[in-house]
């Protein structure tokens, strides 16, 4: 078609066909954007021939001529089933040259996902540290489910970058997680646009750049036939071109004769006009080629139709001059998607299946990847056929470590292909089993996992109901969990190993279950016979020894059954995986306020999952890292990290402990003052499948903190129970909450119980010398109930929690405001001072309000704290944390140096750094580097506000 050039005052020209004005325009204000350093996003769609492809192809040539960076991707009909296929080739990237792990590399060995995106992300942070850079993903109809869920995280986490995305599809796809990924993508302020049919004036400017003349009616009634469809349109005007079908006179252009009226109105029967004229054997050669793809190599095409490739030549040179194929690199492929269909729409439906039975056995004889062999396979296969099956089972192996989702889509085709009677399909089952739920589908694949089980053969059984155990207990079902591991315990015939597994899972399901007495007899049996016993089940067996521990009180004995769990996992000859006993001790550190080595024994956690690839437990450190930071007195970052924490978890189906991170939100938002955000996670925390599996118990304080909140103290006291056994292991958890809630026993008239929280604590305290914490929350509940100011101000004094230590200031003030022979209202306005400061200072808005209510009691007006020390926007907005992210990013780190040199995660960069644009009002690290650079001493005096562009 010939150029419609408009240059812009830029240099961003349009070189593309008549109509699209609207969308070149998007595209030259997103290129603009990213060379001031802002990323962007354009969403593409409209049916197939409309011209999406072209519209990337003229931004890919604008960009390049602007100095931007490329990467141009595309999905494949034939290569969806390859894990993220399309990203990969934007990149330049493999497997291989991304450098997998060799522990990694097989199915069981671990989970490439997240190891793989990191990778993708880290090689695009270092690109776009260089300058602009345009990603282009075409067809993205054909990606695989790791691509979509991949460009969910990539788009997002790179938006601070100078990164122009444009992704585009054909329309009318069915596809849930891609239409979730556009709408998602939108409402994060994507753009979007639907190609529509071209109007009618650009239909009569588009076939007078093609002609070269003006059109007369009767040849603008034939182009009406293309109903506004750019390739329809080319195809049909160049076909009259070459045919001599129309007469040029004087600027005009008309159809040389009345028979040329009759020219087909679709594609599909154009295209077979042009193949009819190809000869027999090029019409033969042309079929195959579309059963093997958009694109497709010479060799493949050669051993598909049993010729040497010598002898395809001639037919091939017929098929490049006729324009129907094109090369591409090492490779040929059909010059449109149209012309390739309008082939396949010419075979019949036998001949079709039996051209991509052939296919899949050709490349499956290539002893390459399996997985484009299965493309063939997924859909045109027999049942029954065992060389088929063995490729859908190889293809499902490879895939498995990367896609969980495309092993599990060709598991559940080849389940569909296998007879009932098929001695194999057993074990095809079970490897199903594993695929779903890797991919998340923990619903199918406990479905799949019992109707297994119902003809499973003699002696397989007890495999397959360990694994629906596990299954349940990461869908957070502990008690159905339980019930399935006992009967796997109850079998005589269990092999060593998966007795040791069973023994393993059924202490984790009690533990979540919170019933740890009704597995201490086995356990203790274990810890005192450990030669007697496999690793896995001496590991469990001291975890739930932990947790008794902790509920009678005896905090040291805990420690030691953790810490001697974590060195039997780390073994040489340890199968045990360390992450679990880790988890465990980091969140007893915490609880005993031990910060420093929590985040020790986090980090080396994380290092384990990462080097295994064990990401089922990815997101349950996160969560145990969030409510760390909650404690430490950083709710923004606990925000960060439980946030992060559900999306890693959402990603893969670990739904176990993401009641914790709602919890932590939960609390967040209530400190924060936002009753009816607190209230919208406990209603998710509640609405979990298993009612009582409570992790760790600080899930049990946000629901009664919650409660208080909105129903009042006689309600929330009764949340957490009477049980004085779980009051121990309660306050051993949190410490915090013995004055909480002492305080809302004494406020719902409950003195009975106030005193039977702090007799507890107190008794935690003197049976647990060693762990100070648990003597300043004794002080401090002791305080509350007494009226005792002096041990309110040993509390205050050295309690760890920032938010408990103001609370204790807080409950000081009011206390001697009620003195029992003269109140002292100077000391009161003191002690109240100090806690709205230290509320303040860890955002903790509804206390600090609650605190300024009372001294306006005594006729003292405090200023909000944001207000009088720091304001709503600039640079002087920032805390701490979001300058020295800010900084830092200035700088030039990404954002992974950024969380090593703060010694923080990804995650809380990433919610840092989008609240310092926010509050900057900027949208990209150059304009950071620039505010930056205008608070330099050289350049700006302290005080005066940031430069803006």
């Amino acid at each position: 078609m010939s150029p419609s050039v408009d240059v812009d005052d830029r240099g961003l020209s349009w070189r593309g066909w008549r109509g699209r004005d609207r969308e070149w325009s998007v595209v030259t204000r997103l290129l603009r954007a990213a060379e001031m350093g802002r990323a962007g996003v354009l969403l593409v769609e409209g049916p197939s021939g409309i011209g999406k492809t072209r519209l990337l192809a003229e931004a890919t040539d604008a960009a390049a001529a602007r100095g931007f960076m490329i990467a141009q991707g595309r999905g494949d009909e034939l290569r969806r089933l390859v894990p993220l296929a399309p990203l990969m080739s934007a990149l330049g990237e493999s497997p291989g040259t991304l450098g997998v792990p060799e522990r990694l590399a097989s199915s069981d060995a671990g989970d490439l996902r997240l190891w793989l995106l990191d990778q993708l992300r880290t090689r695009l942070e270092h690109r776009l540290m260089r300058g602009a850079m345009l990603v282009t993903l075409d067809d993205l109809q054909w990606a695989d489910p790791s691509t979509v869920r991949a460009l969910r995280s990539l788009l997002p986490d790179l938006a601070s970058y100078p990164v122009v995305w444009i992704l585009a599809r054909t329309s009318g796809t069915n596809d849930t997680d891609l239409n979730l990924l556009y709408e998602v993508l939108e409402q994060e302020g994507a753009n979007r646009v639907a190609l529509v049919p071209l109007s009618e004036d650009a239909v009569i400017k588009v076939t007078e750049d093609i002609l070269g003349a003006a059109p007369e009616s009767d040849l603008l009634t034939l182009a009406e036939r293309a109903g506004g469809n750019p390739f329809l349109l080319v195809e049909l005007l160049d076909g009259l071109s070459e045919e001599a079908a129309v007469e040029l006179s004087r600027g005009h252009a008309r159809l040389a004769s009345a028979r040329q009226a009759q020219l087909p109105q679709r594609v599909q029967t154009f295209a077979r006009t042009r193949l009819e004229r190809l000869s027999s054997q090029t019409r033969r050669l042309l079929q195959a080629a579309a059963v093997l793809g958009r694109s497709f190599s010479v060799d493949d095409l050669a051993d598909m139709l049993d010729e040497p490739a010598n002898e395809l030549l001639l037919a091939l040179e017929e098929a490049l001059t006729a324009q129907i194929v094109v090369p591409a690199d090492e490779l040929l492929m059909f010059r449109h998607d149209l012309l390739r269909q309008a082939v396949m729409d010419g075979l019949p439906v036998s001949i079709r299946r039996w051209l991509h039975l052939r296919a899949g056995e050709t490349l499956l004889k290539h002893d390459g990847s399996a997985v484009m062999a299965a493309t063939h396979f997924m859909v045109h296969a027999k049942p029954g056929d065992a060389r088929i099956l063995a490729g859908l089972d190889r293809a499902a192996a490879e895939v498995l470590p990367s896609s969980p989702q495309t092993a599990a889509e060709l598991l559940t085709r080849a389940l569909e292909l296998t007879g009932r009677s098929d001695p194999a399909r057993f074990d095809r089952t079970v490897t199903a089993v594993s695929a779903l739920t890797a991919a998340g589908r923990l619903s199918e694949s406990a479905e799949l996992a019992r109707s297994a089980l119902e003809n499973a053969p003699h002696g397989q059984a007890a495999g397959l109901r360990h694994q629906l155990a596990l299954i349940l207990l990461m869908n957070g079902r502990s008690e159905e969990a339980v019930v399935e591991i006992e009967k796997v315990l109850a079998r005589r015939d269990l092999s060593d190993e998966l007795r040791d597994a069973a023994e393993l899972a059924w202490f984790g399901a009690l533990i979540l279950h919170k019933d740890f007495w009704q597995g201490r007899r086995r356990a203790e049996t274990i810890t005192a016979d450990p030669d007697g016993h496999g690793d896995d089940a001496r590991v469990g067996a001291l975890m739930l020894l932990l947790h008794i521990a902790w509920a009678e009180g005896r905090i040291a004995d805990g420690f030691g059954h953790i810490r001697d769990a974590v060195r039997i996992a780390l073994g040489e000859s340890s199968r045990t995986h360390a992450a679990t006993p880790r988890l465990f001790l980091a969140a007893i550190l915490q609880c005993m306020r031990h910060f420093e080595e929590a985040e020790t024994v986090i980090r080396a956690a994380e290092e384990e999952i990462e080097a295994t690839g064990q990401t089922v437990h990815a997101a349950n450190i996160v969560f145990v890292r969030a409510y760390m930071r909650l404690t430490a007195g950083r709710p923004d970052d606990a925000a960060a990290e439980a946030e992060a924490g559900l999306e890693t978890a959402g990603e893969l189906g670990t739904y176990g402990f993401t009641r914790l991170g709602h919890a932590v939100l939960a609390i967040v938002a209530l400190r924060r003052g936002d009753l009816s955000q607190a209230v919208r996670h406990i209603e998710r925390y509640r609405a979990q499948a298993d009612d009582n599996a409570i992790p760790w118990g600080w899930g049990t304080w946000a629901v009664a903190l919650v409660t208080e909140a909105e129903s009042g103290p006689g309600r929330a006291k009764q949340v957490l129970g009477a049980d004085t056994r779980m009051w121990r292991w309660h306050l051993g958890l949190e410490p915090s909450l013995a004055a909480w809630q002492t305080r809302v026993s004494l406020a719902a008239g409950d003195r009975a119980l106030a005193v039977a929280v702090v007799d507890t604590i107190e008794a935690l305290a003197q049976s647990n010398p060693d762990f100070p914490a648990l003597a300043d929350a004794a002080a401090h509940a002791r305080g509350i109930l007494d009226n005792d100011a002096a041990s309110l101000r040993h509390a205050g004094a050295r309690l760890v929690d920032p938010w408990a230590r103001a609370s204790a200031a807080e409950d000081l003030g009011v206390m001697l405001t009620r003195g029992t022979v003269e109140p002292d209202y100077q000391a009161a306005v003191h002690s109240l001072d100090r806690a709205l400061e230290g509320y303040e200072k860890i955002g903790a808005l509804r206390d600090a309000a609650r605190v300024r209510a009372r001294l306006r009691g005594f006729g003292l007006r405090r200023r909000h704290w944001k207000q009088s020390a720091r304001p709503v926007t600039g640079w002087d907005s920032l805390t701490d944390t979001e300058r020295s992210v800010a900084t830092l990013v200035a700088q030039g780190l990404t954002n992974q140096r950024v969380a090593a040199q703060m010694f923080v995660s990804p995650h809380t960069v990433k919610f840092h750094l989008r609240q310092v644009f926010r509050k900057l009002d900027i949208g990209s690290r150059v304009e950071l580097a620039n505010v930056a650079a205008g608070r330099r001493p050289d350049t700006a005096a302290p005080g005066q506000g940031s430069p803006r562009r």
